[in-house]
């Protein structure tokens, strides 16, 4: 039985005690950081930064010690419930503010804080002479403390609150630098299509409410298998429209390459640890209520298993850095994702590689950061080649990421995503024959892209902008140098998680049997390929891939302009054409019946109303002249009055 149906079952879960009902302070820690910065102005510059990165810090050390206090309990009463103040009495709904901690939202709250907190130090360094930097780690701890709430809260409602924070503070850090139109263009890009995504997680809430006159995780779940399937599969659909904003699933995933228009710490924040993990957080949380909507369910692996090799192929493309980091990310997403609509077999899967994620993509995002940091900004691939001499720190560490992206063994996404391609193979008729390859064909061509992407930045030969090049192009010559400690030590940091947290969790199954009190056991069913078989495949496919990566990018030089490629080339340029088909599909209708709409009302509603108005004022002034003052003329009127009765009546008669 999980936590939230003990819940269910004896009233509540337990009541937090001791240290846990402080956990409060893990949200107001940053929380208030970001308020004193942006409420403080400039008299907070000189030490805004070390402020926010401390209650980050903070906010990390209350969350170890609340592991540690769950570690002391059974395995079964670990959850804690905290509860807060009565937020919405309406008659019969009543809703309190609550946290519940549980093995999910501890882990989640560890990822957050920890990774959030090396993008904090790293960020020092980073915007050292950018002259907004005080108001940049507001929105920084504005985002953590958004996220933490999301992920700690008991109901729908509160998790709604945080799930909107998180959007306000991805718009705001992703138009940082908002006098780039470009950049402030994405920003309002990724807020628009998010606000796709809130659509449909309002009218889930709504229908939550319709359905169980309540909206906290307990009733909801305790209810979801007695509900009926075509009510629950509905409401999976309304979450599965939410999860794919914010996870940048297909369809709703244009947004995530134009984010990478902010400063390179959004973008590891964003797509590691915190913003595209939510919607995988949200399907793990109701997963009550995808077990009992098969259909739902399967969306959600369908959502997942399309997205992952969508990711692939753009990421296939892409020269710039950012992007090409940032297509992983969705196709990283994508096996998350097919892992949660597997259902109990992929459940702790689904997070297992989101945590082992968090710390390889941070890592390498810091690691494009580094480099861009030696480039004067550049982020073309093409005019890098052979940094490994001259950033060793930032190439060791990348290049661990990378080891761990690709599911080489010992590193952290071997343990990982390879549990995932192997749970894809589970289950009866082409379910597991589909989704078991579209996964391994996935990881062959991310063995690609990401090796293309390290070799074309750190072997190969030199591309860099030399000083004739530089006069020419009205740029600056590229010295690239090492970055600053404060840097490469957030770096070095991950780097070791990418390298050995993988091991750490999978032994003896210890984070999965962390999360079975919350998601259930994963059961013991068997792949339909031997496990050995998918292994061996899976290594094959990645060798496959990094080998001809390694002849394309290494072995052979590089040009420095972008050849025009083949048919699926410049498609996977334009991320094949999602842009285009929105445009068509939503952006360009949309206009015609705005229009059509203002023409109706000018022209329709306005005209019917003016011309009313016109008749009637016409008939008044008409009317009007009857009025002339003289009684010869109203005796004349009621002479004829009087013979129109009469004549009436004598016809009538």
């Amino acid at each position: 039985m999980n936590s939230l149906a003990l819940l269910a079952s004896e009233g509540e879960v337990a009541a937090a005690t001791g240290i846990t009902a402080y956990a409060w302070l893990l949200v107001l820690f940053p929380l208030f950081g970001a308020g004193l910065l942006l409420l403080g102005g400039k008299a907070t510059n000189a030490w805004g930064h070390l402020l926010a990165t401390a209650l980050s810090w903070a906010s990390f050390v209350l969350g170890f010690v609340l592991l540690l206090a769950m570690v002391g309990r059974g395995h079964e009463e670990r959850a804690a419930h905290v509860s807060g103040w009565n937020w919405v009495p309406a008659g019969q709904f009543q809703l309190e503010t609550g946290l519940l901690i549980d093995q999910l939202s501890i882990a989640f709250v560890l990822l957050i804080t920890f990774v959030g907190s090396l993008i904090h130090v790293y960020s020092i360094g980073y915007m050292e002479h950018d002259e907004n930097r005080r108001k940049f780690f507001a929105y920084l701890n504005l985002f953590v403390a958004s996220m933490l709430l999301l992920v700690l809260a008991d109901s729908y409602l509160l998790l709604f609150v945080g799930w909107e924070g998180v959007g306000l503070a991805s718009y705001l850090l992703i138009g940082f630098w908002n006098h780039n139109p470009a950049y402030a263009t994405a920003a309002n890009k990724a807020f628009f299509v998010n606000r796709v995504g809130d659509v449909g997680m309002s009218i889930a809430i709504m229908f939550m409410f319709y359905t169980f006159g309540s909206v906290d995780f307990a009733t909801v779940h305790a209810g979801a298998g007695e509900a009926g399937s075509t009510a629950m599969t509905a409401l999976g659909l309304l979450l599965l429209v939410g999860a794919c904003a914010k996870s940048a699933q297909f369809p709703l995933q244009s947004w995530l390459g134009d984010a990478m228009a902010g400063p390179t710490p959004v973008s590891a924040l964003i797509h590691a640890a915190t913003m595209v993990t939510a919607g995988v957080y949200l399907v793990v949380r109701s997963h009550d209520i995808f077990n009992a909507a098969p259909n739902a369910q399967l969306a959600v692996a369908i959502v997942g298993a399309i997205t992952l090799l969508y990711g692939a192929i753009v990421g296939c493309a892409k020269d710039d850095i950012k992007k090409a980091l940032a297509a992983s990310t969705m196709s990283q997403i994508g096996y998350m994702m097919l892992a949660a609509g597997l259902g109990p077999v992929g459940y702790a899967f689904a997070i297992f590689h989101l945590i082992t994620h968090g710390f390889f993509k941070a890592g390498m995002f810091l690691g494009a950061g580094s480099v861009m940091h030696g480039m004067n900004d550049n982020v073309d691939m093409r005019r890098f080649g052979g940094l490994s001499g001259a950033m060793k720190i930032t190439w060791i560490t990348f290049g661990l990421g990378w080891l761990a992206i690709l599911g080489v063994p010992p590193f952290s996404g071997f343990w990982s995503k390879d549990k995932i391609i192997e749970a894809a193979f589970i289950g009866d008729g082409w379910r597991p024959w589909v989704f078991g390859f579209i996964a391994l064909i996935g990881a062959g061509i991310t063995a690609f892209y990401m090796s293309r992407l390290f070799f074309m930045t750190f072997h190969g030969k030199k591309r860099w902008i030399d000083e004739a090049e530089a006069k020419e192009l009205g740029s600056r010559a590229a010295h690239p140098h090492e970055s600053p400690l404060l840097m490469t030590i957030p770096m070095m940091v991950l780097a070791v998680g990418s390298g050995l947290l993988g091991l750490i969790l999978s032994w003896g199954g210890m984070f999965t049997h962390w999360l079975e009190p919350v998601v259930g056991g994963h059961g013991e069913e068997h792949p339909v390929l031997a496990v050995p078989v998918i292994m061996i495949l899976t290594l094959l496919l990645v060798a496959g891939g990094a080998a001809y990566a390694w002849m394309l990018y290494w072995r052979d030089a590089v040009p420095k302009t972008a050849p025009r490629g083949s048919l699926v080339t410049q498609a996977a340029r334009a991320d094949l054409y999602q842009d285009a088909i929105n445009e068509g599909l939503f952006m360009r209708p949309g206009t015609h019946l705005t229009r059509a709409l203002v023409f109706t009302d000018g022209k329709g509603v306005d005209g019917l109303v003016g011309t009313l108005a016109a008749s009637i004022g016409g008939l008044s002034s008409r009317l009007r002249r009857l009025q002339t003052g003289y009684a010869r003329s109203y005796a004349l009127t009621m002479l004829t009055g009087v013979v129109a009765i009469l004549g009436a009546l004598w016809v009538m008669n």
